[in-house]
């Protein structure tokens, strides 16, 4: 089960992949006419509808991108499969629907179907549209139906299990929706202490790959709260001073707090092992600081010192809590990086972006200290300071972008190419399926300068690579 929610927190990062493009037309959009949002501007007009076309459609961009990750071969029927998945559901439990079944007015239907068209289900339909694209795409009939055979018939079944889903949701959704609308009002009654909270779980459920589903709830328009679209739009239900503090808290950490805190992994690394740690460290804390991206630096200590990971997951949500209560608010479309905090100081919802310097380095002394504290109090084995570290001659480093050296030491490492029963990738990470676990050398794939080896399973490993994953994947799947 643990392994099927992280397969399908990866094939988010396809659709969630789309929004900086939005975040980039609302942001100058924004930057042109920060006071009309559009009213004083036909260009910035342009540009705000254009990025809204993206944030507003986000249920069905989750619908098509989870069908196509999930899908086996990723194949573009999957997509289709997910779509029509998603336009059945949405359409049979709309208000207006659900007021024809009852024989009600639309007033009498419970909110819940009011608010169908939600990530929750988008990723739903995606799950739906994969399962069946997956099952019945090698599907042959017979003659008089061969027409409809193999991937033809995958739409068509798709539409007869959302119906029957449909079904199912119209006595279940309800009962969900309570229960994400109550947990939503639970976090948003504590206010500041709340926001600290979701960010602390937030951060603590990356190993699991179930962050995503957290993050649907306090972002997007699941259960009322769409911290993320509010922010942008400015739409009713936006409050100034109020929205995006689900999104604030997680600046001062990523921009700062965790480059500060590869800094003091490098500080206590032991001296032979320094320049090692270094281009780990270094790369990690740059996709950190410009794009928000953490995983790479992240995964670089998270198993090594799972305690100092417990450290900054409460990190984080102190740094949401002091950011909810502090007069300052700032946003994302994608993480919290450099060009989403640029972006945003023209954001209708935007207050005191600038406070993020002052805020931001007080965060980078905080980890600093305490990360270097704890590292040497304990002996914590974070890069550079484990006893299986070993320098090579023969280590590829990422950075030289020799990605076919890289894959050809990440295959080895798998046990080769015959152990190797499947491969994928997510936004930083491999993901392979292998026949026999005891021919993996972890050792041999960390000298191919990868962040880190994760094994969930005797038959699944994860190497996490970093943002260059896409172009090393491509490089094992042509060797392969």
């Amino acid at each position: 089960m643990m392994k099927y929610l992280q397969k399908i927190g990866k094939s988010l990062m396809l659709p969630v992949a789309v929004l900086p493009a939005a975040g980039i037309l609302y942001g100058i959009g924004y930057w042109i006419d920060p006071t009309g949002w559009g009213a004083n501007s036909i260009v910035a007009a342009f540009l705000i509808k254009a990025a809204s076309a993206i944030i507003d459609q986000i249920p069905i961009l989750f619908a098509i991108g989870v069908s196509v990750g999930m899908a086996k071969d990723h194949d573009g029927t999957s997509a289709l499969a997910g779509l029509v998945s998603f336009l059945m559901i949405t359409t049979l439990l709309s208000t207006g629907a659900v007021a024809m079944y009852l024989g009600v007015s639309a007033e009498e239907v419970p909110a819940a179907f009011g608010k169908i068209s939600n990530a929750f289900i988008g990723i739903l339909s995606g799950i739906i549209g994969s399962s069946c694209y997956n099952r019945f795409k090698d599907t042959k009939l017979p003659d008089w139906l061969a027409f409809f055979s193999g991937k033809r018939c995958v739409a068509i079944v798709t539409a007869v299990v959302s119906v029957l889903v449909a079904v199912i949701l119209y006595f279940v959704w309800p009962v969900i929706f309570s229960a994400l609308v109550a947990f939503g009002k639970a976090i948003l009654g504590l206010g500041a202490v709340g926001a600290g909270i979701y960010a602390m779980l937030n951060r603590a459920l990356i190993p699991l790959g179930l962050h995503h589903a957290l993050n649907a709830v306090f972002w997007f328009d699941t259960a009322g709260i769409n911290d993320l679209g509010l922010f942008w739009s400015g739409a009713d239900g936006a409050v100034k001073g109020v929205t995006g503090q689900y999104m604030t808290g997680f600046f001062p950490v990523m921009m700062f707090g965790l480059p500060a805190g590869a800094l003091a992994m490098y500080h206590t690394a032991k001296d032979s092992k320094k320049k090692a740690a270094a281009s780990l460290l270094f790369a990690g804390s740059l996709a950190s600081f410009f794009t928000g991206i953490t995983e790479p630096l992240e995964f670089a200590f998270m198993f090594m010192a799972p305690g100092l990971y417990l450290v900054h997951a409460v990190l984080t949500g102190v740094s949401a809590i002091v950011c909810s209560l502090l007069p300052f608010r700032i946003g994302f479309n994608f993480s919290a990086g450099l060009v989403d905090w640029i972006l945003s100081f023209k954001a209708p919802m935007a207050v005191n972006p600038w406070m993020l310097i002052p805020v931001g380095l007080v965060f980078a002394v905080i980890y600093y200290v305490i990360f270097r504290l704890v590292i040497t109090k304990f002996d914590l084995k974070t890069p550079g300071r484990a006893e299986d570290d070993e320098e090579t001659e023969d280590d590829v480093e990422l950075s030289n972008d020799d990605y076919t050296a890289t894959a050809q030491c990440i295959i080895e490492g798998l046990g080769g190419k015959d152990n190797i029963t499947d491969i994928d990738y997510c936004a930083t990470r491999i993901r392979a399926e292998i026949s026999d676990y005891t021919q993996v050398d972890e050792k041999k794939i960390k000298k191919a300068g990868v962040a880190g080896v994760i094994r969930p399973s005797k038959t699944t490993v994860q190497v996490v690579v970093g943002t260059k994953v896409q172009f090393v994947y491509d490089e094992i799947k042509k060797m392969l």
